[in-house]
C-alpha cells in the first residue's frame, strides 16, 4: 500500500500519509478529483492521459455506472492503473541474482 500511496502522491502532487488505508485513500482521491472536476475538467482529462488511463475505459466505466457520481469511479480507475504500473515495475525490474553484474544488460 505504501508504494501505491507514494506513486499517487508523486503523480498527482498530493501529500497522502503513507499509512493511509485503501478506503481512506479512495475517499481522499475522490475529493481531489471532485475539486478538479469543479474547477477545470480539461485538467482532469490531461491528468488521466498522463496517468495512462484510456478514454475507452473511462467511458465504459461511466456508462455501466450511469447516474453515479463520476469522481469515485475515476478514483478507482486511477488506483487500479497505478497498481498495474507498480506490479509491472516489480515484475520487470527483478534481476536474476545468479548473473554477474558485468554480464547483465
Amino acid at each position: 500500500m505504501t508504494d501505491l500511496v507514494t506513486s499517487l502522491n508523486d503523480s498527482l502532487q498530493l501529500s497522502i500519509p503513507s499509512q493511509t488505508g485503501r478506503e481512506e485513500l479512495l475517499r481522499m482521491l475522490t475529493d481531489h478529483i471532485n475539486s478538479i472536476l469543479n474547477l477545470n475538467v480539461e485538467k482532469l482529462i490531461n491528468l488521466l492521459y498522463r496517468l495512462d488511463i484510456s478514454e475507452k475505459k473511462i467511458r465504459e466505466c461511466l456508462a455501466v455506472n450511469a447516474g453515479q457520481d463520476a469522481a469515485p469511479l475515476i478514483a478507482q480507475l486511477i488506483v487500479e492503473r497505478q497498481e498495474q504500473k507498480i506490479k509491472s515495475r516489480r515484475q520487470y525490474t527483478r534481476r536474476d541474482q545468479s548473473i554477474n553484474e558485468e554480464d547483465a544488460w
